[in-house]
């Protein structure tokens, strides 16, 4: 399987041909989407699920499949009958030849003021995990994590113990929009120092064998 890291949360996998993205928000690239079997979306934040975006990849693919919370899948259902699924926590399926699991429920707290959205991180292939914008620990094992390294929501030393607890063979950083390059290596450091794992970014465009 091949990873493509796009911008911000958006990940690219392919297998045998077909190919499923991940998040393709307002904060990737304007086709991410495009040209993809499967479509995962794991919140309706902006950064994660750009509504014009998505219909656009349903439209530009005719075989394309959407799989998603109902606040996102509500939104998009009516008009792609049959194409559009609604998943929860636990909840496992086959889409495209990629076996693909669901973990949690709730967005992580920005602030005890603001709402709590719902949140699934998905697991692909038994490999693969993106959590989205929680820090989900998955009831499997998790041999690639997409760590969402900065945000609104998380701090370093959160982050840090994620990695402890999740213990995946390696790491690779999403949700990095937000952050500087001048403030990277400072990232970089303590993750590598303390993560207790194999961690490492990818540029937008830039690929890795799984």
């Amino acid at each position: 399987m091949k990873l493509t890291k796009r911008l911000h949360s958006c990940v690219q996998l392919e297998k045998d041909g077909r190919v499923l993205v991940i998040d393709p928000g307002a904060f990737s690239e304007p086709d991410a989407g495009l040209g993809a079997d499967v479509l995962l979306v794991t919140h309706e934040h902006p950064d994660h699920f750009e509504e014009g975006r998505l219909r656009a990849a349903l439209e530009a693919n005719p075989a394309a499949e959407l799989w998603t919370l109902s606040s996102v899948a509500e939104k998009l259902a009516p008009a792609h009958p049959g194409r559009v699924h609604t998943v929860g926590n636990g909840d496992a399926f086959t889409a495209g030849g990629f076996e693909v699991r669901a973990y949690g429920e709730l967005h992580a707290v920005i602030h005890p003021d603001i709402p709590r959205v719902t949140n699934v991180g998905f697991l692909v292939d038994g490999s693969l995990f993106h959590p989205g914008d929680a820090l989900t620990v998955p009831e499997a094992p998790v041999d690639t994590l997409m760590l969402p390294v900065h945000a609104p929501w998380n701090k370093v030393s959160e982050v840090i113990d994620y990695l402890r607890e999740v213990k995946p063979r390696r790491a690779i950083d999403i949700h990095d929009a937000y952050l500087a390059d001048l403030a990277r290596p400072i990232y970089d450091l303590a993750l590598d120092n303390l993560g207790g794992t194999d961690h490492g970014r990818l540029t937008a465009g830039e690929a890795t064998d799984l």
